[in-house]
């Protein structure tokens, strides 16, 4: 078995981890097995603030196919490298990571006529953009030439059953994987640092400060508690991230009166995330619309609790309301208020809901999904 991947970006640190652990388990039970990953640039123009950190390292066979940006990477380029990483390699099994990158559905048509097995996977749903019959009928005829898929979630799945994939066809649903070793590890550690530390309770955002995240939803709906703890625990809300919204989100803090109670941290590496997690208390992902949500996952190897907009990919599978946190529609402000303010009347009930959490995320275990994506590969051939 020869087991070829095709990945966008060098710099995605959660699919690293993702192939490392697919590395390990080929080593452990597939031993006369080939594993390589093709990433075709460094980073996507969108991301171009991550950058290569040696603090974590990951161990996998790749190819690197262009030293620059994705965007930078022209389709006929692309088309020529990915097939001459193919012809060189020889797999039995090519898995591709999209259907939005025509050089790599050629790829696809290439490998099924040189009898190869293909996979695909996918983190779409049926809310991702508007949709046409055009685009629907094409994405048809693509996914219907692989022969598995990989997903994200409950709701990428059903988004696949919905173009005409059998649910056999899918033996992996839980592909939204982050490392969560390395978060585990240094959230317990901050809190073994800060055991005796006295602190007031946090709501925490994490992410990019942009218009598409609805963060001024968020600091009105803190706004609207603040009666709520009086001559109880103090509550505050932090934003760990940077962007364009930062000056908006400043100033609207001084307008409502809660400079004292709002932080933002700035831009930090995602393995730095746990440290201010672990001043945290309840995770919002207030979102207008998100693909999945990973950070959720972060808070909940943690131990937290999450409020998180129903229009987050990750709700399907990482959120019962009532029992590890709450859903609600983002342009709805008044819901949001209701979560927040569950937690501030009842604080006893955030270590309850975070064990929970735990319960919830342990099938997102990166270890686990490697595992069954590497039984896949094998008994596709």
């Amino acid at each position: 078995m020869r087991v070829l991947v095709i990945h966008n970006q060098l710099w995605a640190h959660y699919k690293s981890r993702l192939f490392s652990e697919i590395h390990a388990a080929f080593k452990e039970n597939y031993p006369e097995s080939s594993f390589l990953v093709v990433q075709i640039a460094l980073y996507e123009a969108s991301r171009s603030a991550m950058q290569s950190d040696d603090a974590v390292t990951y161990d996998y066979p790749y190819k690197l196919l262009f030293e620059r940006s994705l965007d930078e990477v022209s389709f006929k380029e692309r088309r020529a490298a990915l097939f001459a990483a193919f012809d060189a390699y020889k797999p039995t099994v090519l898995n591709i990571t999209g259907y939005f990158d025509p050089a790599q559905v050629l790829l696809m048509f290439y490998a099924r006529l040189k009898g190869v097995k293909v996979v695909l996977s996918s983190e779409s749903s049926s809310a991702d953009n508007s949709r046409s019959l055009v685009k629907e009928s094409l994405k048809k005829l693509i996914v219907n030439r692989a022969h598995a898929f990989f997903c994200f979630g409950k709701t990428s799945a059903e988004y696949l059953e919905s173009l005409g994939v059998k649910p056999s066809q899918i033996p992996v649903r839980n592909a939204a994987v982050i490392d969560e070793e390395v978060i585990r590890t240094r959230y317990n550690a901050g809190n073994q640092a800060n055991v005796n530390v006295a602190r007031a309770a946090r709501f925490v955002f994490v992410g990019r400060l942009a218009s598409e995240k609805n963060l001024e939803i968020l600091m009105r709906a803190f706004a609207s508690i603040q009666h709520l703890d009086e001559g109880g625990w103090p509550w505050e809300l932090m934003f760990v991230g940077e962007g364009p919204e930062r000056p908006l989100l400043t100033r609207l803090a001084a307008e409502l009166q809660l400079e004292n109670k709002i932080s933002i941290t700035g831009g930090i590496p995602w393995h730095k995330v746990p440290d201010y997690l672990v001043h945290c208390d309840v995770l919002v992902l207030p979102s207008k619309s998100e693909p999945w949500g990973l950070v959720v996952n972060e808070a909940m190897v943690c131990g937290m609790p999450v409020i998180v907009s129903k229009n987050c990919g990750c709700v399907a599978d990482l959120v019962e309301n009532a029992v590890n946190g709450f859903t609600f529609d983002p342009g709805n402000q008044q819901e949001l208020e209701r979560a927040m303010a569950f937690f501030v009347q009842n604080p006893e009930k955030i270590a309850i809901m975070g064990r929970e959490s735990l319960r919830l995320v342990a099938p997102f275990s990166s270890k686990g999904v490697a595992r069954q994506m590497a039984d896949c590969y094998h008994n596709l051939i």
